[in-house]
């Protein structure tokens, strides 16, 4: 029976409608409970993560390991939060973030994996990637920066360099964070009205909204071609954000074996009082800042 394309439509919509709701069901069950975490539970718990990250650092620096953490997902997924709440208590020397710009002309010409090669960590260094090479899996195939053919040789490509990367004593940790349709549009809505956030809403924002299933599609087909056993992919539920920091810190600290390096014990030593003088009162006249608060 050939039915009005109207009636096509609207069936559709209701089948599309009703997808979303299932799987949105589905990622509130996989974050917990679907109840949001208490702050004070939150507070509690990553305190405890970021006290072992130290630890990590440490054995890290020790063993003069080279590790690459990359970051990706969808927009609004929560990858920004969850690099900060790694990076919060350790030293920016061991954990170095890297988010890339567009490519200028200049890099446009290169090898495509030539601008992120020179960021690779030295011996005792953790490299953070929020976004990576995997943006030709994702944002530039769907937006049309890259062609067919280049598209098609990343992911035939992409398996092999990136053991090659291990093989040469790299450790690769890719993590994927998901956020549902709800939660998504919630947050850019969000960016939108708050003026502390309007920052974080990237001319990329808007069309990869209109464009879910296009990016869905992407991430399927990347994760099939890229999700192997030397580099696998880890996915982080995102719908609650700090359930998902938490989650992916204790997964990452997992993924990295490491022990707590012995300290020397420190002892501070009395202040000497050689050439003492009143040096709080040389600084009388100074131009000091306004004691607003």
């Amino acid at each position: 029976m050939n039915l009005p394309w109207r009636l096509k439509r609207r069936r559709r919509r209701a089948a599309g409608r009703k997808a979303d709701a299932e799987f949105d069901e589905r990622l509130r069950m996989k974050n917990g409970n679907g109840e949001p975490l208490k702050r004070k539970k939150y507070e509690k718990e990553i305190r405890k993560l970021q006290e072992e990250l130290c630890y990590l650092q440490d054995w890290v620096k020790h063993k003069r390991l080279r590790v690459i953490v990359i970051f990706e997902g969808r927009d609004a997924a929560g990858k920004g939060g969850t690099i900060r709440a790694i990076t919060e208590r350790v030293s920016p020397r061991v954990f170095r973030v890297v988010a890339l710009p567009a490519p200028s002309d200049r890099e446009k010409s290169m090898m495509y994996m030539q601008r992120y090669v020179q960021h690779f960590p030295a011996a005792g260094e953790i490299v953070i990637f929020d976004r990576s090479w995997y943006n030709r899996a994702g944002v530039e195939h769907v937006m049309g920066f890259c062609s067919d053919e280049q598209y098609e040789r990343f992911l035939k490509l992409c398996p092999a360099m990136e053991k090659t990367f291990i093989d040469g004593g790299m450790q690769i940790i890719k993590f994927w964070l998901e956020v549902g349709d709800k939660e998504q549009k919630r947050r850019f809505e969000a960016r939108i009205e708050d003026p502390v956030r309007q920052w974080k809403l990237s001319t990329m924002d808007l069309p990869s909204r209109s464009k879910w299933f296009e990016y869905s599609r992407a991430r399927d087909r990347m994760l099939k071609e890229t999700d192997t056993k030397h580099s696998p992919w880890n996915i982080v539920m995102s719908d609650d954000k700090k359930r998902a920091r938490l989650n992916c810190i204790a997964h990452l600290l997992k993924l990295i074996p490491y022990k707590k390096v012995p300290r020397e014990k420190v002892k501070l030593p009395k202040r000497s009082m050689k050439g003492a003088y009143d040096d709080v009162a040389t600084l009388k006249g100074r131009n000091f800042i306004p004691q607003r608060y």
